[in-house]
């Protein structure tokens, strides 16, 4: 399962997988887009990464964080452009995607929906039993990837006591 945190300026992923009851780190790290480029350079290289990405791995599914209420307009449009080229690679290679809130993320990683930062990341290093604190967009795609892995967990299990 792959988590991204997009951002026109950074954006974090991570891959893990399941081993047993536990998750596992397969990749993760951040995409970090040149700042002095124009947006379409960096959206340019965002999905050249995300391709590259996507063709390394077996994906099943991608979780995503959605775009949160953003206090400048500007940066938000930026967001969700580099949002809309995760989702158009994804699409291309018929992966399903889903969308979370980060106070689902954080609901899922730390156990309240009003967690910061730091609080992920510590969070992130125990459940995936790390040796070194991720950096804050990778943790919170890695935590984006748990969330997903945990819903999915979950619909599994609905779907088998339907039957």
């Amino acid at each position: 399962m792959l988590g991204v945190d997009p951002g026109s300026r950074q954006t974090g992923y991570g891959i893990i997988r399941q081993r047993g009851r536990s998750l596992v780190v397969v990749e993760s790290g951040t995409f970090r887009l040149n700042a002095r480029h124009g947006l379409a350079e960096r959206l340019g290289t965002l999905q050249k990464a995300i391709e590259a990405l996507v063709e390394r791995h077996v994906l099943h599914s991608v979780g995503v964080e959605d775009i949160f209420s953003h206090r400048n307009p500007r940066s938000a449009l930026a967001l969700g452009q580099a949002r809309g080229v995760i989702l158009g690679v994804c699409g291309s290679h018929g992966l399903q995607v889903e969308a979370y809130p980060p106070a689902s993320v954080k609901q899922a990683v730390v156990g309240h929906g009003r967690a910061d930062k730091s609080q992920i990341q510590r969070m992130v290093t125990v459940l995936l039993a790390l040796e070194h604190e991720p950096s804050t967009d990778e943790a919170d795609a890695l935590a984006v990837a748990i969330c997903h892995a945990l819903r999915a967990r979950g619909g599994i299990q609905q779907r088998e006591r339907a039957k």
